[in-house]
């Protein structure tokens, strides 16, 4: 179950331009900022939000011409939408017995699904009786009663405290995992894409800037929002063998390149100094503290300069260089920790 989709939706403001693929078994994460098109582009999948151009192939056969309920598509939604009224065995009864499957069918392919996600003891409970990640799990079930071919989740963890979602995305990723079809997830969070995802697109008004698979997008970070999401400083330049000239600034990198370049490094990797440091280190510059922080268990820096960046230290270093906003001061990055790749 291959999806081929080109997602082409024109509204007044905003006008959202996708195309990928997804393969079967394939889980593809669509990430991006808030307003980026990462909903549209799955209510479009789903019948929801019409097309203006482009198709959605699904093995084959083009879903865009038919209705919402006419499409071999599972949906879980970022609130789960479980019928209140009913138990959790028959929320997940409901789709099979809307395709014309006999109620005691139905009702025998919801029991085997809640076993399968660890609700078999839940059947007869309604959803009020059920915890955030019980629900989480009934919707689950209930989105793969209808045996889709594509399965489409829209912030699935999103509604879940943080102890709770811990223990649902690994079981997530499981049963993903087991699920043969093609699968469309959409969040905002990066470790729930990193984590469940084999492949990430990442969107930005409304068009991909950058796709791979975890560890690349990770690694080689191509916008200032993909940055941000892997935790790096980011900045594109003009590479000359093992040197990124971004502005006045000459960053000495452990890659060697010629041309347009990214280089990134991590704020943890940039040392903070009162004064100019003995030994001149190769990536040194003067700078203005902007903001400080809590980050964590650490403090987050902000510098400006020749360059914009964020340094992580430890509370006792904040203590020992007693820093202040609009203080000036100098940073400096070891060439083993400057990475370039190609822009």
């Amino acid at each position: 179950m291959t999806l081929q989709a080109h997602l082409v939706v024109s509204r007044a403001a905003f006008t959202l331009d996708l195309a990928f693929e997804v393969a079967a078994g394939e889980v593809v994460a669509l990430l991006g900022p808030n307003g980026a098109g990462k909903t549209t582009a799955l209510r479009a999948l789903a019948g929801l939000v019409a097309l203006s151009g482009g198709h959605i192939v699904l093995d084959g056969r083009e879903l865009h011409p038919l209705a919402a309920e006419q499409r071999p598509i599972g949906m879980v939604f970022q609130d789960y939408l479980l019928f209140p009224h009913l138990t959790a065995l028959d929320n997940v009864a409901f789709g099979p017995r809307c395709q014309g499957v006999p109620k005691a069918e139905a009702r025998r392919t919801a029991a085997a699904l809640l076993d399968r996600v660890g609700l078999a003891e839940r059947a007869a409970a309604k959803p009020r009786q059920l915890s955030g990640g019980q629900a989480q799990r009934v919707a689950l079930a209930r989105a793969l009663a209808v045996r889709p071919g594509l399965l489409l989740l829209d912030e699935p963890l999103a509604a879940l405290d943080a102890h709770t979602r811990l223990e649902i995305r690994s079981q997530l990723r499981r049963h993903l995992a087991a699920f043969d079809g093609a699968t469309v997830l959409v969040t905002h969070d990066p470790l729930d894409a990193m984590v469940l995802a084999d492949r990430l697109i990442v969107i930005e008004n409304g068009t991909v800037v950058q796709q791979g698979t975890p560890a690349e997008v990770a690694r080689h970070p191509r916008t200032d929002y993909v940055a941000r999401l892997v935790g790096l400083n980011l900045y594109r330049g003009v590479a000359h063998g093992a040197g990124v000239k971004v502005g006045e600034l000459l960053l000495h990198t452990s890659e060697r390149l010629d041309g347009p370049a990214f280089v990134a490094f991590p704020p943890a990797a940039v040392a903070l100094y009162r004064t100019r440091p003995d030994g001149s280190p190769r990536n040194l510059w003067q700078a203005r503290i902007e903001g400080i922080e809590r980050h964590g268990d650490n403090v987050r820096v902000h510098l400006d300069g020749p360059i914009a960046a964020f340094a992580d230290i430890t509370p006792a270093a904040l203590a020992d260089l007693d820093l202040t906003p609009g203080q000036q001061i100098w940073a400096s990055v070891k060439a083993g920790e400057t990475h370039a790749y190609p822009a």
